[in-house]
């Protein structure tokens, strides 16, 4: 069944069906598409980077990191072409973000690990530490 929505683009609606975009933006797209395949096309330009695209053609950044993303533009042809880490801003072809943020995410979570299993332990001994033992001394 059609379902109706709006475009996340321009906001009129339309029936979704693959894109969550209309046909008249995505029309735009595909057309913002051609452009900057065809500027990197040229042997000139394959060393382009994100900001020289942009500026050469005109394209937003979001538009073009959506077609890397997409894998519609290869980092493999377009070797200087990248988009930033959502943490650091350092250049990347995959993801969301680089090697260097991704291994201090990594260090951080066993550090946090590390703990939580200390906590763990010490509140395992101190349940044990609540346990009096008296002796009668009176008693034989």
């Amino acid at each position: 069944m059609a379902e109706l929505t709006n475009c996340t683009k321009c906001g009129k609606v339309f029936v979704k069906n693959l894109r969550d975009i209309c046909q008249d933006c995505y029309k735009e797209e595909e057309a913002a598409f051609k452009k900057v395949y065809e500027f990197l096309k040229k042997q000139k330009n394959r060393e382009s980077t994100l900001r020289e695209v942009v500026e050469a053609t005109g394209v937003e950044e979001t538009l073009i990191t959506k077609f890397i993303k997409e894998k519609r533009l290869r980092t493999t042809m377009f070797p200087k072409l990248g988009y930033p880490c959502e943490r650091c801003g350092a250049p990347i072809t995959t993801g969301k973000i680089c090697s260097s943020c991704s291994n201090e995410l990594h260090k951080e979570l066993n550090k946090i690990e590390k703990v939580e299993k200390v906590a763990e332990r010490n509140k395992e001994s101190k349940s044990k530490e609540n346990i009096y033992y008296t002796l009668d001394k009176h008693h034989r």
